[in-house]
């Protein structure tokens, strides 16, 4: 292969995933991982941030072994790379080394152009991972998503997920396997009213809701409940985050700016703006971050990590009932 022609193949000596969207960032790693893997068990895979890219360090990781191992070298935040490291890298993607692959994360603008530029010169794999800050963008996300789980999903379904949602692509991404992994035959909009938009019964975003307003007896009361109807204990720590996470954005967005505005800023419906203005109140920036990590400890406990997902879960719920009142 010409070194300044481009090439598709997954295993290409450089991948250059450019942009800003986490998910896809990770997901352009996780593709070359598998296909390494795939072409040996074994596959040595190093992943790196700036700091950890010192002068040299790259020579080291790219010097010929006496195994001819394969090996995948990932470097995050690429733009943040030191000019001595730039310079590293820029000699190295003119000479590859066989059996290893460099995968560049880079978020693109000009910061390290000069890098990215010397990577699409020399015929390097991009990837292309831009932030969907449209709601078009997402809705088409969404599809994909059921389309690569090998599901139908009526265009109002997606539509509906998408304002449930918002804007975060871990969220939606989330929502699209469980809908997948739980619903037999199409997913239409019933479905999704039923998982994401709140129903009489208890469902995970009303135990979310009763918790992110400090109402810790009613939300554990409904969390007894929902576990007990057999609600999907993943679609309750998957409520809980968003719910907390929804209070994160508003709160960091510009003060009096209006709901509309709003809404399309942080990817969230109109009506979510105003409920959510309603649920901050006694919320903190370390309130956030506290209520996040009871959130994720519960999500590892659920998916497998504790030997009580439902105490887990009662846990997460009396620290975000405690962290709204951090004001």
């Amino acid at each position: 292969m010409p070194r300044n022609s481009t090439t598709d193949s997954v295993l290409a000596p450089v991948t250059i995933a450019v942009g800003q969207e986490d998910l896809l960032l990770d997901r352009a790693v996780r593709e070359v991982v598998l296909a390494a893997r795939a072409a040996d068990a074994d596959t040595d895979v190093r992943d790196l941030t700036p700091d950890a890219l010192q002068p040299g360090t790259l020579a080291e990781l790219t010097s010929p072994s006496l195994f001819a191992e394969r090996k995948v070298v990932v470097v995050r935040n690429a733009q943040d790379l030191s000019a001595d490291s730039i310079k590293d890298v820029k000699a190295y993607i003119g000479a590859p080394v066989e059996e290893i692959t460099l995968v560049l994360l880079h978020a693109g603008g000009a910061k390290g152009k000069g890098l990215l530029d010397a990577a699409r010169k020399a015929g390097a794999r991009e990837v292309a991972c831009p932030k969907m800050t449209k709601p078009a963008d997402r809705l088409a996300f969404v599809r994909g998503e059921f389309r690569t789980l090998g599901r139908s999903a009526t265009p109002e379904a997606c539509q509906a997920l998408v304002d449930a949602l918002g804007s975060d692509l871990r969220e939606l991404a989330s929502a699209c396997s469980q809908l997948a992994a739980d619903v037999e035959g199409a997913i239409d909009v019933a479905v999704v009213a039923r998982y994401y938009t709140g129903r009489a019964e208890a469902t995970g975003f009303e135990v979310a809701d009763l918790a992110v307003t400090g109402r810790t007896a009613e939300a554990l009361e409904r969390l007894r409940w929902a576990i007990a109807v057999g609600q999907p204990l993943p679609g309750i720590t998957f409520a809980l985050a968003s719910g907390v996470r929804a209070i994160g954005k508003l709160a960091s967005a510009p003060r009096g700016a209006r709901p509309a505005d709003l809404a399309r800023e942080l990817g969230m419906p109109p009506w979510k703006i105003d409920r959510v203005r309603q649920q901050m109140r006694g919320w903190s920036g370390d309130g956030v971050s506290t209520a996040l990590r009871a959130v994720a400890e519960a999500d590892a406990a659920v998916k497998g990590g504790g030997a009580d997902p439902a105490y887990a879960l009662e846990k997460a719920v009396v620290s975000i009932a405690r962290a709204s009142r951090t004001r």
